[in-house]
């Protein structure tokens, strides 16, 4: 069925039936069509489910073969609706950001049952969209959360996913931990960990719409690690703790970074789902002054 063989009266599951072949025939995920009617549509599962005898009307049928035909050109459906899911949070992306990820999520949820109760200072370093912070804060209202990114256009998402979710968070504009002062009793970093020798096996749609800088890393990868580990000498609490997400294949090369600078700590990685080295965790024991 192309576009304009479509009835006046076109129900949902035949928009969707049409969609889904659209994207097969383009190579890409099927599946995004019924993403995107979910989300442009703002329907939950049992509204997806019930609405589909139901005609679409014309223009939203209109908006949404617009949706995927920017789709079938391989731009991230997320971009599209402009945002993305977050620990059952919706939070404003653009092209400006990385779109977050299951795997970071999964580690957030890990992270985040197993803090003490008592306030923390918190430094989340290359927000993004704020994903880590906000939640964070959210989960912790009495943690004081600094988020900070080189990125300004980066930051000014951040902020309004913050505001949107009623997320109080001090945001920096920062190359690293330079324009930020003090102690921290957690840093959190999603750092760009991509090797640029890796370019060519990575997702099209990635290397054409994410932004580069918050994707690769000088040095196989492993530029921005040195980097966290370096500043953070000082700045992290006796008995403070820091997590890092890395690329599956790094993550003896980041436990060895840490170890360098932080000799005394405990140094652990983490795996996820799929059995993949996912996070480093740095558990201090010197205040390394």
């Amino acid at each position: 069925m192309n576009t304009e063989s479509f009835k006046e009266s076109s129900t949902y599951a035949e928009v969707l039936s049409w969609a889904s072949s659209f994207l097969k025939q383009k190579k890409k995920d099927p599946n995004i069509a019924k993403w995107l009617m979910k989300e442009r549509f703002s329907l939950s599962l049992t509204d997806f489910v019930s609405c589909q005898k139901k005609v679409m009307d014309k223009e939203g049928k209109a908006h949404y073969i617009r949706d995927i035909k920017e789709a079938g050109k391989g731009r991230p459906p997320q971009h599209i609706v402009g945002h993305e899911w977050f620990y059952d949070r919706k939070f404003q992306v653009t092209e400006s950001t990385l779109i977050p990820r299951p795997e970071t999520e999964e580690w957030f949820y890990d992270y985040i049952e197993s803090l003490p109760k008592r306030p923390l200072r918190v430094l989340d370093v290359g927000t993004g969209s704020g994903v880590l912070a906000i939640s964070h804060k959210l989960e912790r209202p009495k943690d004081e959360v600094i988020a900070i990114d080189i990125s300004q256009p980066a930051l000014d998402v951040a902020k309004i996913n913050a505001q949107k979710l009623g997320a109080d968070i001090s945001f920096v504009l920062s190359d690293m931990l330079s324009n930020v002062s003090g102690e921290f009793d957690l840093i959190l970093s999603n750092p760009p960990y991509i090797s640029q020798s890796e370019r060519s096996v990575m997702d099209e749609s990635v290397i054409d719409f994410e932004p580069h800088i918050a994707l690769f890393a000088e040095e196989e990868g492993l530029y921005f690690y040195k980097k966290i580990a370096e500043q953070s000498v000082g700045r992290l609490k006796k008995e403070g703790r820091m997590i890092l997400e890395i690329g599956y294949q790094e993550g003896g090369y980041v436990k060895k970074i840490c170890q360098k600078y932080f000799p005394k700590a405990t140094v652990t990685i983490s795996k996820d789902i799929n059995n993949h080295d996912r996070t480093i965790h740095v558990k201090n024991r010197t205040s390394n002054k």
